[in-house]
């Protein structure tokens, strides 16, 4: 049997994760109460049980008491029962635009805000996120891209690490994104904008494309960017970073940055060590500019 256990931080989707298992063939259980989970292990890990894949989700909802379920899993690791954790987490002003969005209240805020809910929440279950098999940060996840990962790990078998990364280019005159771990500028190259037949196209663009890609040292940075990203990725994830920006930047985000970064996502998404995602954010802006 397939057991795993789905939890993590109210808002991060763990509804939608379950939903996605169910669909694809997993049994579901939402909100066990904890002091079941024993009686629910065994019930379901006998050998001739025809139920082969299991998933329940676990939270805090309900005034759920985690004080036990810590031992509950020590004593499954000493009977050597096989399970999974699949923790899904969020930045904490994502889950509270999320709440206000709704309109729910936190489960553990009663009557106060939001963040103090969010806050008592990590501390309560921190214990699993530091247990956990697979870290899923949802914060800049589309429904489409966690289905993706979900597949990847319970339907595929894919190796997974806790770390899911974003490639994105941007303007630097629209300003760095806040959330960028690594920035790097790429105004050095010559700029398609002055070249006739290419300024209203973007990096998006064959021709844009070859017209930056063409140029040496596009290709030797793409090189060193590439040799850069596989030194540091594997050492953020030992820290335990489980999200990481990585942000290309020339002056409109339309020609250079998108190409350079369309490229580094195609190298990271042909390596399939990691969940990858690419988005531009300035692409468009310099035409809605233009046209106010």
């Amino acid at each position: 049997m397939r057991f795993v256990i789905v939890t993590g931080m109210s808002g991060a989707g763990k509804s939608t994760a379950l939903k996605m298992l169910e669909d694809m063939g997993y049994f579901c259980v939402d909100n066990l109460p904890i002091p079941l989970l024993p009686r629910f292990v065994e019930m379901f890990g006998k050998p001739d049980e025809e139920v082969k894949k299991v998933a329940l989700g676990l939270d805090v909802r309900g005034g759920q008491d985690f004080s036990g379920l810590k031992e509950i899993l020590d004593e499954m690791d000493k009977k050597d029962i096989e399970h999974e954790i699949l923790f899904l987490d969020a930045h904490d002003d994502v889950l509270i635009k999320r709440y206000k969005e709704t309109r729910r209240q936190h489960p553990l805020s009663g009557s106060g805000r939001v963040d103090t809910g969010i806050a008592k929440e990590r501390e309560k279950i921190m214990f699993l996120k530091m247990r956990a098999t697979y870290i899923l940060d949802t914060s800049k996840l589309l429904t489409r891209e966690l289905k993706i990962e979900l597949e990847k790990i319970f339907v595929e078998g894919k190796r997974f690490c806790n770390l899911y990364i974003t490639v994105m280019s941007f303007g630097f005159k629209y300003g760095i994104p806040q959330d960028s771990d690594l920035v790097f500028d790429v105004r050095f190259l010559p700029n398609p904008y002055y070249i006739d037949g290419l300024r209203e196209k973007t990096g998006n663009d064959p021709e844009v494309q070859d017209y930056v890609m063409e140029n040496e040292k596009s290709r030797v940075f793409l090189d060193k960017l590439k040799d850069m990203a596989e030194f540091l990725i594997p050492n953020y994830i030992l820290e335990g970073k489980n999200q990481l920006v990585i942000s290309i930047g020339c002056t409109g985000g339309k020609h250079r940055s998108v190409t350079l970064a369309n490229a580094l996502y195609q190298i990271m998404e042909q390596q399939g060590t990691y969940g990858v995602r690419i988005e531009h954010r300035d692409i468009g802006k310099d035409t809605i500019t233009k046209r106010k």
